[in-house]
């Protein structure tokens, strides 16, 4: 086999983080009794996913911090309720109320299951690259049923770096004993899973879940399901 070990993004590679996340979206509107506030709750989704998009893009590249993401995610939408004015302690009973009920959902990306279970029986080191929260990305690896497959679990927080940066990966590669020559890094985001790891010479395979556009830059591989990635390994 070219690889032994293999860096796997988690959130909407493996674990279907986005449509866990509209369910538990749902689940806090009611629980909130945001209706009050919120004639439409589309508005409140929608704006959700336009915050949260950029402050985990921000987060990403370093230039907001933890505690800030977590507080502004949902102050911006909260503001488009009507006589609501979210404060910061409101905010954070929000995201805690989220939080929760987002770790607990066991939803995976369709054929994650079978890909893990084709590649363990390969016998790749497999290895989890995530920026999620550390508290969070372990309750959802015990929800969804992965975390035995995992040799090692490396998390932004305890790097001290954010994937795409450099110092991440050299964390990943100290931390997991894996050869940069013979690793594969697999992730759905292109700047943060791909860019990174092909700026420090590793070879990606870019899962393109909604296949709008091609890969702006070349890569190793490039599948639109997980399926394909049997076909690779």
């Amino acid at each position: 086999m070219k690889y032994t070990d293999l860096f796997l993004d988690f959130d909407d590679t493996l674990y279907d983080t986005h449509g866990n996340a509209e369910i538990a979206l749902r689940e806090l509107f009611e629980v909130m009794h945001l209706g009050r506030y919120f004639k439409q709750p589309e508005v409140f989704y929608d704006e959700y996913w336009k915050a949260n998009i950029d402050l985990w893009t921000r987060y990403s590249q370093g230039e907001i911090t933890r505690d800030y993401l977590i507080v502004e995610r949902f102050r911006r939408p909260l503001s488009f309720g009507e006589g609501l004015e979210p404060d910061e302690a409101y905010c954070l009973e929000a995201s805690d109320c989220f939080l929760d009920f987002c770790s607990s959902k066991p939803g995976l990306v369709e054929g994650a299951r079978e890909l893990m279970d084709y590649l363990k029986a390969r016998g790749y080191r497999m290895h989890m690259c995530s920026n999620g929260f550390h508290e969070v990305q372990y309750k959802k690896l015990h929800a969804c049923g992965l975390e035995d497959f995992f040799q090692t679990i490396i998390l932004s927080e305890d790097a001290g770096f954010n994937k795409p940066a450099p110092e991440f990966f050299d964390y990943a590669f100290r931390l997991s004993g894996a050869r940069r020559e013979t690793t594969l890094m697999i992730g759905d985001n292109f700047q943060t899973d791909i860019m990174g790891a092909k700026n420090v010479g590793l070879d990606t395979a870019w899962f393109n879940r909604f296949p709008d556009y091609p890969a702006p830059e070349s890569v190793s591989y490039e599948v639109t399901s997980l399926h394909e990635l049997m076909d690779v390994l």
